[in-house]
């Protein structure tokens, strides 16, 4: 299984950025996929997860009202659409997708995912 994270990038303050992740080996359809970000020296932190499009949906606080998951099952592929970048939303993006069912209280906790992109990394610039 791999997931192959893209559309990272540098943008200003204020900006948009979309981030793509595609998935081979296993169809992620039914299963709950995820964006992280870690910056040097910090944990990695959850910022959204959905089970399934259009289905149960979580946010960070963060970026609750700024950024927006989306799934399309036909492309294997979760989306991370950003808008309204902050100088704090520059990080190293991760994509995620856990093996087992999970509840809404699960989301967030990276504990729960099995498989991880190996990370585009997103710069704004103040």
């Amino acid at each position: 299984v791999q997931l192959q994270a893209s559309g990272g990038g540098v943008v200003q303050s204020g900006g948009s950025l979309r981030l793509s992740c595609v998935a081979s080996g296993r169809t992620f359809s039914r299963s709950v996929m995820g964006w992280f970000r870690q910056i040097p020296g910090k944990e990695r932190e959850f910022v959204a997860a959905q089970r399934s499009p259009g289905s149960s949906t979580v946010y960070a606080d963060s970026v609750k009202g700024r950024f927006t998951i989306s799934r399309d099952n036909a492309k294997n592929t979760v989306y991370l659409q950003m808008s309204s970048l902050k100088a704090e939303d520059t990080a190293v993006y991760y994509c995620a997708g856990a093996e087992r069912s999970l509840i809404t209280g699960q989301f967030r906790n990276i504990v729960n995912y099995d498989y991880w992109g190996s990370g585009t990394q997103v710069t704004v610039s103040s």
